[in-house]
């Protein structure tokens, strides 16, 4: 409809409303009225980059570059949002806050269920001074769907804007999602990964690691840990004596037999492979074992692949795809 159309269109409903006897004034203040009736849709939750738990934060705060959560620098108020294992609300819920918030130095004062939308949890209320300026404390501990989200919010006990009516507020908006995308928890990565030859995310860790699977008709073939490393020998003659301590590192497997150690480029610069037999130390499974060391300026990449024996000449192929395909940021 142009512009001119919905023009015309809201003159012949005030006409509609007003009839002949009612003024152009009337008809206006009719329809503002109406306006009013219709509710204001509520706005939506925001989730911080890789995490299932996102809320409506305050006016004046914004999500974190820094921390999962939001913020508002200029007055030192912040709302920290992390996550443990579903299992850790109930040990929770039976301990002592008030010990607890004696530790990190905050005076408790109150503690009182929370009803959310997904379920109901517990709230703690207490100050804290620091440098001489006070700051009211609240702590959101709820169950959600295969964890516990803990909701952390500070605010100077004396701003108007994040009272514990407006915090309140924002903590009945929190909310939990099925799923984090694959493409926003890789985002979290200092580095790309542009072929996964069928493995799948298992876990990221922020800033660091990848843990990859694959584990078709669910049971477990092959995984492929890509981390991040500060540091890396600095002397090249040294590589592969570090690769051999790196490699000596590696948890879980026995029986180590190395096949092969040999210096390689991986994507244009320095590296070293490692390849090995060895058992599984809890299923005493037959497996084969790859570690990959990528040497950069100030750090390494470091690329593990463990799979079962008998699928090794398969898998091996899909690891080197994946690790040819990693770039640092």
């Amino acid at each position: 409809m142009t512009k001119a159309a919905s023009i015309k269109a809201d003159t012949m409903m005030a006409n509609r409303i007003g009839g002949s006897g009612m003024c152009a004034g009337l008809a206006a203040a009719v329809l503002a009225l109406l306006m009013l009736l219709v509710p204001a849709r509520a706005a939506d939750p925001i989730f911080p980059p890789g995490s299932r738990i996102g809320m409506v934060p305050p006016p004046g705060m914004v999500p974190s570059r820094t921390f999962q959560g939001f913020e508002d620098p200029d007055k030192n108020a912040a709302i920290l949002i992390t996550t443990l294992p579903a299992t850790a609300y109930a040990e929770l819920e039976k301990s002592s806050v008030a010990d607890a918030f004696k530790k990190q130095g905050v005076t408790f004062e109150k503690r009182e269920p929370f009803q959310l939308g997904f379920g109901k949890g517990f709230i703690v209320i207490g100050k804290q001074v620091v440098d001489r300026t006070s700051y009211r404390k609240w702590l959101l501990t709820a169950p959600a769907d295969g964890l516990t989200a803990l909701i952390s919010v500070q605010a100077p006990e004396q701003d108007k804007i994040y009272t514990d009516v407006a915090i309140r507020a924002a903590l009945l908006t929190v909310a939990v999602r099925d799923t984090v995308p694959d493409t926003e928890r890789l985002s979290l990565l200092p580095f790309t990964v542009a072929e996964m030859s069928g493995f799948h995310i298992e876990d990221v860790l922020p800033g660091r690691a990848l843990m990859l699977v694959d584990s078709p008709n669910g049971s477990l073939h092959a995984r492929l840990l890509i981390a991040a490393l500060q540091g890396g020998p600095i002397d090249p003659s040294n590589r592969d004596t570090f690769a051999r301590l790196a490699f000596d590192e590696i948890g879980g497997i026995r029986d180590v037999h190395v096949t092969m150690a040999e210096p390689l480029r991986i994507g244009g610069q320095p590296g070293f492979q490692t390849v090995a037999q060895a058992k599984d130390a809890h299923s005493d499974t037959d497996i084969m074992v790859v570690q990959w060391l990528r040497f950069g300026s100030g750090g390494f990449l470091q690329m593990i692949g463990i799979a079962r024996a008998d699928a090794w000449n398969d898998v091996f192929n899909r690891l080197r795809a994946i690790r040819d395909s990693v770039e640092p940021k």
